[in-house]
């Protein structure tokens, strides 16, 4: 009974919740259980402040009781990326540098979730700095994927994508630069949304107007995910760059008829290397859309200078934070984020300026390919689950990729153009491993695209299929 109470979903719970058919104290004891039952098997959750989540859920309950229950998430347990400071509780950045640091505030999007009912249970792993799409750290080591545990979970919110699908929690914070909340939720087949810079706005940060960095909602269902992106969302006056839409608009129901829509189908991004298992399990799907009314055409517009955006942004970013990290403990930092701190301070100011420029042009380039279609769909990664135990892909289909990160570009070209983009499961390899379908909207418009991805996990169903391991 308690598992089948971790596998509904958000919405349901809170539902159930208001209406005293479970306490909140009944639905955090559950998760609690799960976590117990099933972390071991593959250490998503890194730390937990169980005697506290029971505190507040027994406080939650004589709220409700009062006829007292504030907020779209009352009652549900989340876990925080262990990138996402939280007030008095051991935040690590999967880094030895920070092995025992506790910060003395909460995130913006943590206040946030809070304040909407939700009750924190712990932090979920993340690679060192967030740095790479596989979830490893010296700290706590790997997390490993719930449907096969010898492989890759992705990252860089791998943690938060195996809790999810393992029923230990029914709502996840994430963050994503190159695909740190579409790559997971592909290698998991749960949801993750990319939304707009600013749409769900950062805080602390160092750099108040970055352009690649956003925190995100994950979830096993587009509706939970709305349901979450409705309490991240909103304008801050910490944040200048963010979004002045509420974000209760985001609770409206999500059902569209989209015949007629124009899609367009992209099987490799214009060329990018992409495993022939994962091109046989989305080809499968385009059949879906045209069932759900859209026209469906091949295309995608000219990345051409998206891969060298990307790095040079990327790599001035990691120069900028950390640099200094790096004069003083070398030895504690992995050699990915080594490199690409080194290769950020190698910069010119002319490489950087013309980076802009690259980017502004790309830019206009997608918008006008866009509004000549709604939607771009395409791979949310381009290889399924790899084998745990390889820090990154290096090879694609015979073809050699020269950096760490090249083999998520699906997801880094994405990136650099500002549009939202979410992965929602898509179906299975042959061999069992989940495969994301990447959806692509236009500028700022995080809610078509949240409609259509719930068009399609309506149609399909994917995301009912869980591990065998949760139970």
């Amino acid at each position: 009974m308690n598992s089948e109470l971790c596998f509904q979903t958000a919405t349901e719970l809170t539902r159930r919740i208001r209406a005293r058919e479970v306490s909140v104290t009944e639905v955090i004891q559950a998760h609690l259980a799960q976590i117990e039952r099933v972390n071991p098997k593959v250490n998503a959750i890194v730390t937990l402040t169980a005697e506290r989540a029971l505190d507040e859920a027994r406080a939650k309950d004589a709220a409700l009781a009062r006829g007292e229950a504030g907020g779209p998430l009352f009652g549900l347990p989340v876990a925080h990326k262990d990138l996402v400071p939280t007030r008095g509780i051991r935040t690590t950045f999967g880094s030895p540098i920070y092995r025992d640091h506790v910060p003395d505030q909460d995130a913006l999007l943590v206040e946030r979730l809070r304040a909407a009912g939700a009750i924190t249970i712990g932090k979920t792993n993340t690679p060192e700095f967030g740095a790479g799409s596989q979830t490893f750290n010296e700290v706590f080591g790997r997390t490993l994927n719930p449907y096969d545990p010898t492989k890759t979970c992705g990252g860089s919110s791998g943690g938060a994508a195996v809790a999810l699908a393992c029923g230990m929690l029914p709502i996840a914070d994430g963050s994503d630069t190159g695909g740190s909340l579409r790559n997971p939720a592909s290698f998991c087949n749960v949801v993750g949304l990319r939304g707009a810079v600013g749409r769900v706005p950062a805080w602390p940060t160092d750099n108040a107007w970055a352009l690649l960095h956003v925190p995100g909602p994950m979830a096993r269902t587009v509706a939970d995910v709305a349901l979450m992106l409705s309490a991240m969302a909103g304008p801050d006056r910490r944040a200048p760059n963010a979004i002045a839409e509420p974000g209760d608009r985001f609770r409206a129901p999500l059902g569209r008829d989209f015949k007629g829509v124009r899609i367009a189908w992209s099987r490799d991004l214009g060329g990018l290397p992409i495993d022939h298992r994962v091109t046989k399990v989305l080809d499968a799907q385009r059949a879906t859309f045209a069932a759900l009314g859209c026209q469906v055409e091949d295309g995608q517009p000219d990345f051409a200078e998206a891969r060298q955006v990307f790095q040079v942004q990327r790599a001035l970013n990691f120069a900028t934070r950390y640099g200094p990290l790096l004069e003083r403990h070398r030895d504690k930092i992995k050699d990915t984020v080594i490199w690409n701190i080194e290769e950020g301070q190698k910069l010119t100011a002319r490489e950087i300026g013309e980076a802009d420029q690259q980017r502004t042009r790309l830019y206009q380039r997608v918008r006008e390919f866009m509004e000549r279609r709604e939607f771009l769909l395409l791979p949310a990664a381009q290889v399924p689950p790899f084998e745990v135990t390889q820090p990154y892909i290096t090879e694609i289909n015979g073809v050699r990729l020269p950096t760490y990160i090249d083999w998520m570009r699906v997801c880094s070209d994405i990136t650099v153009t500002g549009l939202p983009a979410i992965s929602v499961p898509a179906g299975f390899t042959d061999d069992g491993l989940p495969v994301g379908l990447q959806i692509v909207g236009r500028h700022q418009d995080e809610w078509g695209v949240l409609q259509l991805a719930h068009a399609f996990e309506q149609a399909t169903g994917f995301h009912r299929r869980r591990p065998a391991l949760a139970g």
